[in-house]
């Protein structure tokens, strides 16, 4: 029996999730305090006055849930907390802690304002959750031990800690958990001038000579996102080296960039063959999610989750009741004229070439 092979598509470079081989140099790129963290600055304020009251009362931090896309620094300012309070950082994930042992191991070695980060922490198990609710309320493991009647239940005293919880997607931590979180942050995607600033910073760190005009032009196709930022740099970095003297110009930004498909928005192909599907295909729609990822070869989760979140940000596309939508702004991004649909007796209307 000939085994199926699975086709395995490659890594985007507008994707927001951390790659393999960029791990090392992004630990190098991560501000080290929240002075040094730049954007979200209605964040980095609440925090650090939380911080400093933390302090002063010689407390541990109330636990935190940070939320928003990948690539935004969920993980970074976790570490910058750690930093800021003066404590170990312990890193796990909601799929790494299989077993209940896992976490009582993780708790039990905790000393006191240690930090725990869970990332992806509405993939915990629900068992695990539950374990978890009297360890962040009252500092206590609650654990059984022996089996059938003779079990009974063992409460193990911890050392206060702070656990800060980071999710792509809120809605699926259960309310229990939700609430047992002293404070939840959004992290929102970034102003143009805070990733221009971010392509700077990040130039000079890796002693790459670039001007101006050149940090924006990246900084406008990363889609508002620093780990695209910093990817896409070294991108150009690459392409700088090779064709030119090695200093990044706007031009040699621009030309790099086209040459990688990423248009002056940040659509890559991958982005614009789903939108010209949705509108070649389905007449722009509404169109169910299902048969658009049936159409495109695509998860349909790929699509809700690393797709769809930034062309709703820029408004080419609409969820409705009724399916996905594309806009008058994708229509027009893509040189493409909408036709009513009375135009087409049939109802589905027709698309034509500006």
């Amino acid at each position: 029996m000939i085994e199926e092979q699975q086709f395995i598509k490659p890594p985007r470079d507008v994707e927001p999730e951390v790659q393999e081989e960029e791990q090392k140099i992004e630990l190098g790129l991560r501000p080290g305090s929240l002075q040094d963290f730049i954007g979200q600055d209605e964040l980095k304020t609440n925090l650090g006055i939380f911080i400093e009251a933390a302090k002063k009362r010689e407390e541990p931090l109330e636990h935190i849930l940070l939320y928003g896309n990948p690539g935004l620094g969920k993980t970074t300012l976790a570490h910058i907390i750690g930093r800021e309070m003066g404590a170990n950082v312990r890193i796990t994930s909601g799929p790494a802690l299989e077993r209940v042992g896992d976490l009582a191991a993780i708790l039990s070695n905790l000393e006191k304002g240690d930090v725990l980060f869970i990332d992806e922490i509405h993939r915990m198990n629900r068992t695990i959750e539950e374990v978890l609710y009297p360890a962040m309320e009252d500092y206590a493991l609650d654990l059984v031990v022996g089996k059938g009647p003779s079990a009974r239940t063992l409460r193990l005293s911890l050392e206060p800690f702070t656990i800060i919880g980071a999710t792509t997607r809120l809605s699926l931590l259960s309310a229990p958990l939700r609430d047992r979180f002293g404070s939840t942050f959004h992290l929102n995607f970034y102003e143009e001038g805070h990733m221009q600033h971010i392509v700077k910073r990040s130039a000079g760190i890796l002693e790459i000579e670039i001007d101006e005009p050149a940090a924006l032009a990246i900084a406008k196709r990363s889609r508002r996102t620093p780990r695209i930022a910093n990817r896409l740099l070294k991108r150009v970095r690459d392409f700088a080296q090779i064709k030119h003297d090695g200093i990044i110009s706007e031009d040699v930004a621009n030309d790099a960039l086209t040459m990688l498909s990423i248009d002056p928005l940040g659509l890559d192909n991958v982005d614009r063959h789903l939108l010209r599907t949705l509108i070649d295909k389905f007449s722009g729609g509404p169109v169910g999610l299902g048969t658009l990822a049936a159409a495109t070869q695509e998860e349909t989760e790929t699509i809700e989750e690393i797709y769809e979140p930034f062309l709703l940000q820029l408004g080419f596309l609409e969820r409705t009741p009724r399916g996905r939508m594309a806009t008058t702004r994708a229509y027009d991004h893509l040189g493409l004229k909408r036709v009513d649909r009375d135009v087409d007796p049939y109802g589905n209307g027709t698309i034509s070439l500006l």
